[in-house]
């Protein structure tokens, strides 16, 4: 199993409701793939750094997994089926950081 590190954004359009099911999707996605969580944050509403799909900000989640790192090809063509998801980035990891993040004890 590999350590990978996830980050997602997602519309800030959505309600709390939706966001969860969204959140919720990607999470049955990872185990099913035979995935497991080992962390994650919530760093709520934040500004883009530049404009995705005529948004300026987004909700940001953060996630800490082990997985086989062939199995990535296969979620993120899951995660691209998504209208909701705006990005995300998976970043294979040698160990993961301690939390809470940086980010997580920013104040908005």
């Amino acid at each position: 199993m590999n350590k990978f590190e996830v980050v997602t954004l997602y519309s800030p359009e959505l309600s709390s409701s939706i966001l969860n099911t969204e959140t919720d999707k990607l999470k049955n996605i990872i185990t099913k793939n035979n995935g497991k969580f080992v962390n994650e944050e919530n760093w709520g509403l934040r500004d883009l750094s530049y404009s995705i799909n005529k948004f300026k900000k987004a909700f940001y989640y953060f996630y800490q997994i082990e997985i086989n790192g062939s199995k990535i090809k296969d979620i993120k063509n899951d995660l691209n089926q998504s209208d909701n998801m705006i990005r995300y980035i998976f970043i294979k990891v040698n160990a993961h950081q301690e939390l809470p993040t940086k980010l997580n004890n920013e104040k908005v």
